[in-house]
């Protein structure tokens, strides 16, 4: 790498450690992480099943095949 690129990466890799934001500590109580988990869970469950999303059959199922053959024979 040359001098330059590598200075250019050297002021990048600084800016970007300036702008890293450290994260607030948790501080909840076990009983509030124990509830947090268990909701958690609840949504992931929500998410994995394999469920069709449309369980109920069709309101306007389709007709038998037969039925457009009558329509032609009937404009002849």
């Amino acid at each position: 790498m040359n001098k330059r690129l590598l200075k250019r990466h050297e002021r990048q890799v600084a800016r970007a450690k300036e702008r890293v934001k450290l994260s607030d500590p948790d501080v909840r109580t076990p009983e509030q992480l124990a509830t947090a988990r268990e909701a958690s869970r609840a949504i992931a469950s929500r998410r994995t099943d394999h469920r069709a999303p449309y369980s109920n059959p069709s309101p306007h199922p389709a007709g038998p095949a037969s039925s457009s053959a009558e329509k032609a024979d009937v404009g002849s």
